[in-house]
């Protein structure tokens, strides 16, 4: 099983491209990151091209603090559209392969609407530069108020706007809490899954402790992408990586990979 190092949550302590090279060091397949609109995509480019790791997605940016994202916002839809712009561009720059769309916290109405035109946009800008666009439920202990909290809904985004380039962000973390076991959630919605991520739960802590098992849960998804570890280390990102050699020895249950699907990053 391969495993991509969430850089937003993993070596933090150092700058975006060192951060790359030391996934690259620590063993992992590939990297993903929150928000570089900071450094340079040249930086980045040149890490990414050093270590030989695919940059899997970013996110747009959130808007202002406590905002989680603008494109579900009514009345935001320039910014919106600005910020989905951005990320497109940026990702091509650095060679990413999705862009994930944070919708953002609102009750507004009209959101899911707003929320459906600016991902069609999206789709627009992600299918004409061969990007994936990501869409993920936050839960609501976490993110309180954000717009897409269950997998269902996020599913019925999608189906609803029927795009090739649309899939869903599976985080398991976020899913259990607020679903429960991930593995039927998983099950349910398999084909318009893009992208997996782990945490422990209920602390978001590394992905060997806590309440989830995931010997049992990636083993019996036959999930074959990479997965992104987005969890929090208790202190430095090195100290924390012992559950990482056991973790890649994973396999589905028959120990045959599945077939990945076309859009998965």
């Amino acid at each position: 099983m391969r495993f991509s190092a969430n850089l937003g949550f993993l070596f933090t302590e150092v700058g975006l491209p060192e951060a790359v090279r030391a996934a690259a060091r620590a063993g992992f397949d590939a990297v993903e990151c929150h928000f570089p609109y900071a450094t340079p995509p040249g930086d980045v480019r040149a890490a990414l091209d050093g270590t030989g790791l695919p940059m899997l997605s970013l996110n747009t940016r959130p808007g202002a603090p406590g905002e989680f994202g603008l494109a579900a916002l009514p009345g935001r839809e320039q910014e919106a559209r600005a910020a989905i712009a951005e990320a497109v561009d940026y990702a091509q720059a650095i060679g990413a392969r999705a862009v994930h769309v944070m919708a953002g916290i609102t009750d507004a109405p009209g959101a899911e609407a707003t929320f459906r035109a600016n991902l069609a946009h999206a789709c627009d800008l992600a299918e004409a530069a061969g990007l994936t666009v990501l869409i993920e439920p936050l839960n609501p202990v976490d993110v309180p108020g954000y717009h897409l909290s269950r997998m269902d809904a996020a599913a019925a985004t999608l189906a609803a706007l029927d795009r090739a380039a649309l899939r869903l962000m599976f985080d398991c973390y976020h899913v259990a809490r607020t679903e429960g076991d991930p593995l039927p959630v998983f099950a349910r919605h398999r084909a318009q899954i893009g992208h997996v991520q782990i945490a422990g739960v209920p602390d978001r802590g590394r992905p060997d402790r806590g309440t989830l098992d995931y010997a049992r849960l990636l083993s019996a998804t036959g999930w074959q992408g990479p997965v992104g570890a987005e969890y929090r280390p208790d202190g430095a990102t090195g100290a924390s990586l012992g559950w990482l050699a056991p973790f890649r020895a994973l396999t589905s249950p028959r120990g045959k990979a599945r077939r990945e699907s076309p859009r998965s990053v």
